[in-house]
């Protein structure tokens, strides 16, 4: 167009850097900038040809050029400014005049009881349900006090949307809903057709942009929203400098390529991060578990030789005191022993008593059978003797029931002499042979039963003949009664002799008894050694299993010790080609609540600033430093305390 300018009515004018006074920005309605050029259209009402277009899609498209120059020139001329952007910067508030054109057309007017209601305020509400996060920007510009018209807010709203770097996503997630935005806007609106799907991509480039816009202080209700076309009109001289442009867009193509190279590496080193941490903290665990198994193995230990020196007490006394038993039961036997030959000594005696019992009973049957012829002088002594022989057959009868114990506790004695030691087998014998003796004496009762049954049948036939021998008998009654006398005193005798071997019987089942308590404590004892055996050689598999798992756990720990090295420097690598490329690990505007150095909470008068060396956020009083680094030779934004260090580093490197 050669640095012209088309007024309302038509006329071209020259002008230089600046428009002149008399100059009159068109409306959006008028002018279409196509990729070719400018399209004039006509005012709305008037006549058109066939030929014409469709005037809304002629504005569509008008509307998207604009944005799509504006979009350009705010980047061109934000990178060529070199640090952030005011509110009072030409091309940014070009850049909110347009895109609250784009916003405004298609809007259906809602009618109220005052006036008609068109405002894009509403659309914009809609972004809070849509988009979580854009909750705090809705909430911020309805506490701004000075705010009263939903104009105003919608200008506040895209300011802070765009020092999020948040407006691309903000308005792609409101463009996929059409459902909600077709009560907003009319079918052919430009936000419900590609064009506004095109524009929310150019709004991606913004985010290479920082800006720190005042919104409390700025009239937002009262501002004209009219767009200056002079900013956008080329003169011959910019038509000569497309080199220029060709250069700059490679450099911005260089820095996207840069910057997602960038991004790549920070998220490979944010894993990696991550990653150290995880082998931190399980190298941690495996120390902490490590320390836990040397203290179980520690104490193990001790109670192992706790155990041993108990375990070798336990046998010392387990031995002295089988020593003492072992002699214990050698005396016992002795006694035994003597205590058995008295008996047998009494039991011979016993049998020679009755031997010579047995010869005169004999004797006694044979005077019977002479005496028989003499019945009335002996029916006197008949009835004694009777007496007598019942008395007898009474301690007859007393001695087979103790020979019976006796027998029974021999055999008792046999039993449990059974189950003892190889040192008790002597015993045993005796027993034996104190059984072969009291089969004797039965036997010899036996007979004398046998013989006592004959003179029972003697006495019948004695009975008989008591007539013949009545006068016999009462002369050797006298003998007979003399030698009653002395039978009596032999059985007081044997009586005494039975009472001594019970008393003995006695004595020796005591003793028994004891030897039996010995031996079963002597049992348990050992029942006890044997289980305290097996404990201590679970405890030292324990110990050996403890201990393999103890090398185990310093192997692994080694591996990890060099899998670590190795992942650090990895890490270092990394970092040294992150520093090489940017120098800084970009810190996400989420992710700080607070200046790094004040710690003071940021707001929307206390904004966000990045350090460009550090990459991290502080306040505007932090960051007011700029210097000169690596990636950028122009003086950028650093924080105190990288400018600090940076500048001890440059007085270091001086000579």
């Amino acid at each position: 167009m050669g640095g012209d300018c088309l007024g309302l009515g038509g006329s071209r004018s020259r002008h230089g850097n600046a428009p002149p006074p008399s100059f009159r920005p068109l409306p959006v309605w008028v002018l279409g900038l196509s990729g070719q050029g400018l399209e004039v259209l006509r005012r709305p009402g008037a006549r058109t040809g066939p030929a014409t277009k469709d005037p809304t899609a002629v504005e569509r498209a008008n509307l998207l050029n604009m944005a799509k120059l504006s979009i350009k020139g705010l980047i061109e001329s934000a990178l060529s400014f070199g640090r952030t952007l005011d509110s009072d910067y030409p091309p940014l508030q070009q850049f909110f005049v347009v895109m609250e054109h784009c916003l405004k057309h298609g809007l259906k007017v809602r009618k109220s009881f005052l006036s008609y209601n068109k405002t894009i305020w509403g659309p914009l509400e809609l972004v809070e349900k849509l988009y979580p996060e854009a909750e705090e920007i809705g909430a911020s510009v309805r506490d701004l006090p000075g705010l009263k018209t939903p104009l105003g807010r919608a200008r506040a709203w895209l300011r802070l949307a765009l020092m999020q770097k948040k407006m691309a996503d903000y308005l792609r997630c409101l463009i996929i809903q059409r459902d909600l935005l077709s009560e907003f806007y009319e079918y052919h609106a430009l936000m419900m057709e590609e064009e506004g799907a095109v524009i929310v991509g150019l709004l991606v480039g913004l985010n290479v942009i920082d800006a720190n816009l005042c919104v409390k202080g700025e009239d937002l209700d009262s501002q004209v929203g009219v767009i200056d076309f002079s900013m956008y009109l080329k003169n011959e001289e910019d038509i000569g400098n497309k080199e220029r442009n060709v250069q700059i867009a490679a450099i911005l193509d260089q820095k996207n390529y840069v910057e997602e190279l960038n991004r790549q590496l920070n998220s490979t080193v944010s894993s990696l991060h991550s990653r150290v941490d995880s082998l931190e903290k399980s190298n941690t665990k495996l120390i902490e578990e490590l320390a836990i198994a040397k203290n179980n193995i520690i104490k193990l230990q001790e109670e192992n030789h706790q155990l041993r020196s108990e375990n070798k007490l336990i046998l010392m006394k387990t031995q002295q005191h089988l020593e003492v038993t072992k002699v214990d039961v050698e005396t016992e036997l002795q006694t035994y022993k003597h205590s058995r030959q008295g008996l047998d000594e009494m039991y011979n005696e016993a049998r020679r008593q009755l031997r010579d019992e047995s010869q005169l009973r004999q004797d006694v049957e044979n005077e019977l059978a002479v005496q028989v012829s003499m019945k009335h002088e002996i029916e006197l002594a008949m009835k004694l003797l009777e007496k007598d022989i019942h008395e007898k057959q009474d301690t007859l009868i007393g001695l087979r029931q103790q020979l019976e114990e006796v027998k029974a506790i021999n055999i008792e004695m046999y039993q449990k002499l059974q189950g003892s030691e190889d040192g008790l087998k002597e015993k045993n014998e005796i027993i034996a042979r104190l059984e072969e003796k009291t089969n004797k004496i039965t036997a010899a009762m036996r007979q004398l039963e046998q013989r006592l049954q004959q003179a029972e049948k003697a006495q019948m036939e004695a009975e008989d003949e008591d007539e013949k021998y009545l006068q016999e008998c009462l002369s050797k009654s006298d003998s007979l009664q003399k030698l009653i006398s002395q039978k009596e005193k032999q059985l007081v005798q044997l009586e005494t002799d039975l009472k001594i071997e019970k008393e003995w019987r006695q004595t020796l089942q005591e003793d028994l008894q004891k030897e039996k308590d010995a031996l079963s404590h002597l049992r348990n004892e050992t029942q006890q050694i044997i289980s305290l055996k097996k404990e201590f050689l679970n405890l030292q598999d324990e110990n050996r299993q403890l201990k393999k798992i103890y090398h185990e756990q310093e192997q692994a720990l080694q591996e990890l010790g060099n899998k670590l090295s190795e992942s650090k420097l990895k890490i270092e690598d990394i970092k040294e080609a992150n520093k090489a490329l940017q120098g800084l690990v970009w810190l996400k505007d989420k992710e700080a609540t607070h200046c790094k150095l004040c710690e003071k909470e940021f707001s929307l008068s206390k904004r966000k600033h990045h350090c460009r060396n550090c990459g991290e956020i502080f306040c505007n009083a932090c960051s007011d430093n700029e210097l000169p680094l690596p990636s950028s030779p122009k003086p950028v934004r650093v924080c105190d305390s990288c400018h600090a260090l940076l500048i001890q580093r440059c007085s270091s490197n001086l000579p």
